[in-house]
């Protein structure tokens, strides 16, 4: 059959039976990936200056927040032995699981173990989950406090990664725990739920399993504290500059994680209708991409990183300060 018979029956697209799923791409449309995708998409191609990317969770690109050689020579052992190649279990690979429990016991009254799968809880009477990704990324007066410490009291559910401490958001590794001395989770068959659910889960790729024992046991406490110390400098930069910027307020100093949640004051703001259209055309008009607030949930307010390198970040705050000054409502 020739090309033209083929093109002659092909049907034209609306022919075909099958489209997208309407509220699909709805639900799609909420992710942070995808709003920052939307954003960078209006971009001027004619901009030769560096994208600064003030709007994602990802500092690894940077040569200063490279990952620790004992996480780079774990994952790479595991590669070599040959022996991390075939499908985990739904729940994770022994070892790893146990290595994790032994890992977060540390901050901890009490042994985890292996089936309990991460950190910690809230001081309530109810079913607590604690989100501690970020956990031990502090550099203010307030320390870290593992939520599990109060697992006597509450059951607690806590969510941790490798991504964010380790700086390795690519390697997709975390970890769900339960801080539950008095067991109430496994009566109430909480955690078989969990297990079954898992089951059905995408897994972390093997040799990353694979290389969690070594990786936890082995990376030396100066590369965390390394981490932190560059987190405090760019923290500062941010907060000095951020202050001298009209149009946005910063309410506090961060101290901890990788952001900071900055409010837009439209009143002042020209041609601005509201954060997402704040993002559009700062990307446009400074090639710099922050993530509006809608997108987690606070309208008119925008996320900025300060994971990234000094230098980038100082640049990126410059063109900011230059763009709300542009559209300033005092310029006009």
């Amino acid at each position: 059959m020739s090309n033209g018979t083929m093109n002659q029956l092909t049907p034209a697209p609306d022919a075909w039976n099958f489209a997208p799923d309407e509220a699909l791409l709805g639900l799609s449309a909420l992710s942070v990936r995808s709003v920052l995708g939307s954003i960078k998409a209006g971009m001027d191609p004619s901009d030769d200056r560096p994208v600064i990317p003030l709007g994602h969770g990802d500092p690894s690109a940077f040569p200063c927040f490279r990952t620790a050689p004992e996480a780079v020579e774990a994952v790479s052992a595991a590669l070599h032995s040959g022996e991390h190649n075939s499908y985990p279990t739904g729940v994770g690979l022994e070892p790893a699981r146990r290595s994790i429990a032994r890992h977060l016991s540390l901050d901890l009254p009490y042994e985890l173990s292996p089936d309990d799968v991460a950190e910690t809880a809230r001081k309530l009477g109810i079913f607590v989950i604690a989100d501690e990704v970020y956990a031990h990324l502090t550099f203010g007066k307030k320390r870290f406090v593992p939520m599990g410490v109060f697992g006597s009291v509450a059951p607690v559910l806590t969510l941790g990664s490798i991504s964010k401490r380790w700086v390795v958001p690519g390697w997709r590794l975390g970890w769900i725990v339960t801080n539950d001395p008095n067991g109430v989770f496994c009566r109430t068959k909480l955690v078989e739920s969990i297990k079954s659910y898992l089951d059905i889960s995408c897994d972390p790729a093997t040799f990353v399993q694979g290389a969690i024992p070594e990786l936890l046991e082995n990376t030396k406490q100066e590369f965390f504290d390394k981490t932190v110390d560059i987190l405090r400098q760019t923290a500062d930069i941010c907060w000095e500059k951020l202050k001298g910027i009209s149009g946005i307020t910063c309410p506090s100093k961060p101290e901890g994680s990788m952001f900071v949640m900055v409010k837009l004051d439209l009143s002042c703001l020209q041609d601005i209708k509201d954060d997402m259209d704040f993002c559009c055309k700062l990307a446009k008009e400074e090639s710099v991409v922050v993530l509006p607030g809608c997108a987690v949930g606070y309208k008119n307010w925008v996320r900025i990183t300060f994971a990234i390198g000094p230098s980038s970040l100082e640049d990126g705050l410059a063109r900011l300060k230059s763009f709300c000054s542009r559209h300033s409502e005092t310029n006009k």
